[in-house]
């Protein structure tokens, strides 16, 4: 896909490797010093909690293999422009204070949980149940970083499809806990793993993502899903995910991803006009103030 961004010519292309570690070392191998930036998706390279962040020992193996070109998980963003949107949609007009967000992991998506609190939201955290099986719903975010001290050194170098569906996982879906997905007004997270333990009706929901294809708006829209909200914009039929965004960020900015300030990346976002995609999918009358 090409996309021009500020004057620049980018070329963006979307490789899988459907969960094959080797074949993904292969690839960063041949493509490294060929590109200027690579986005890691389907993984992170860091877990965050505050001002905790946790390198994930196995997907940090991975990447070393890289020696010229820099590779960026979207981590930045997540902290920085996700932690906006739910601000964001409460001056569009949607009501959220008040409302219970299910976050499927606070760890992985920190900036968007506060952000949510921030605005009004009861959170239920799903790290606990949705990534180690543990039936535990966190509802303060303080419980989550003060267990992320706690059990992060140890989590951290499991293998990363044991934190995280990879491959072929990531296409299958097998409820787990929809008494969570019930009492809950918003579904929040990362869409694999909303796609991955969601149960086959969210009526009214709103489901709180990013990268979607059109596929995935379909199926929601069966499950009865009111809004979505995907904080990246789309491009191409698709909402792409931080990942990407950060890794053209990293290349307009010619920086490596260490030397460039948070607030570098929220003036970027400023000067695009980069907003939110707002979908209605059904009866939104609840939602507005």
């Amino acid at each position: 896909m090409e996309i021009e961004l500020l004057g620049c010519h980018f070329l963006v292309e979307r490789i899988g490797v459907d969960g094959d570690k080797k074949k993904f070392v292969e690839l960063l191998k041949e493509l490294d010093g060929q590109v200027d930036c690579f986005g890691l998706g389907g993984a992170d390279l860091y877990l965050r909690a505050g001002k905790y962040r946790y390198e994930v020992v196995d997907v940090a193996r991975l990447v070393s293999v890289l020696r010229k070109t820099p590779i960026v998980d979207g981590g930045e963003l997540k902290e920085t422009w996700e932690r906006e949107v739910p601000r964001y949609l409460e001056e569009e007009g949607f009501r959220l204070r008040g409302r219970t967000a299910l976050i499927m992991s606070g760890m992985d998506r920190y900036g968007l949980a506060e952000g949510l609190w921030q605005v009004g939201c009861r959170l239920l955290i799903g790290d606990m149940p949705f990534a180690l099986g543990i039936p535990i719903f966190l509802r303060r975010l303080w419980t989550l970083r003060f267990l992320s001290v706690l059990m992060m050194p140890v989590l951290r170098r499991l293998p990363i499809d044991v934190l995280y569906p990879t491959g072929k996982e990531q296409e299958r879906t097998t409820p787990r806990f929809p008494w969570a997905f019930e009492q809950s007004d918003i579904v929040a997270g990362d869409f694999l793993y909303i796609r991955r333990f969601m149960p086959e009706k969210l009526p009214g929901k709103m489901v709180l993502t990013n990268t979607v294809t059109p596929a995935d708006v379909d199926d929601l829209k069966a499950r009865g899903v009111a809004l979505l909200v995907t904080t990246t914009p789309e491009m191409g039929g698709r909402s792409f995910g931080t990942n990407v965004l950060q890794a053209m960020f990293v290349a307009l900015l010619e920086k490596r991803p260490e030397d460039i300030a948070p607030g570098e990346y929220l003036a970027l976002l400023r000067e695009l006009k980069i907003r939110p995609r707002i979908v209605t999918l059904g009866e939104v009358g609840s939602w507005k103030t």
